[in-house]
């Protein structure tokens, strides 16, 4: 029981000094995009505010998802780190139910849990609403929320109801950072 205790402690420590946003107990579970459509969603999204990320560190934060011949989706990220490079990681995203294609998991290391990969809410043209959360224990969650837009802007109207679906969702709006997408020619 003391190993357990001094790992939770430790987990907790590293997400929090991280910034990492965790909580106590289970995850929530927010209403997701009705009749969503994965084939629509294909293509760039650039990430506009998000929840602190442990795995992201740089900026001109970007997702790119394309099909693959056996109905699953590549997921391509990539990020400008502040030395010039750039960073990126692929993995593959598979719809976890077909009556709810809205929820995919997310895989980017063989031997490691899928991440939950829900839509909350996306107009497929301009901007997605993303929310992820993972158990641990059952003691505690960690969860992670992203704004993306098809351009690296988006309107203050958009952000703002966005915002309104994340609070109503359970998610600390005041945990949330803007992305930065300035600078970022290199990515294209």
């Amino acid at each position: 029981m003391k190993t357990f205790q001094v790992l939770c402690g430790l987990l907790l420590t590293a997400a929090a000094a991280d910034g990492q946003s965790f909580h106590p107990g289970r995850c929530p579970r927010p209403s997701v995009q009705e009749d969503f459509n994965v084939t629509k969603y294909m293509g760039t999204w650039y990430e506009i505010e998000k929840l602190p990320a442990v795995f992201e560190r740089g900026k001109c934060n970007q997702a790119t998802y394309s099909p693959l011949a056996d109905g699953t989706v590549k997921v391509h990220n990539a990020e400008l780190l502040s030395n010039g490079k750039i960073n990126s990681i692929e993995g593959v995203a598979k719809v976890r139910n077909a009556s709810q294609p809205a929820i995919l998991d997310v895989s980017f290391f063989k031997g490691v849990p899928d991440a939950p990969y829900c839509v909350l809410s996306t107009d497929y043209h301009s901007y997605s609403l993303v929310y992820s959360c993972s158990n641990y224990f059952g003691l505690f969650h960690v969860d992670f929320a992203w704004i993306l837009a098809r351009t690296r802007v988006l309107t203050e109207e958009v952000i703002s109801e966005l915002h309104d679906q994340l609070a109503a969702a359970g998610v600390n709006l005041s945990c949330l950072t803007v992305s930065d997408q300035t600078g970022c020619d290199v990515m294209t």
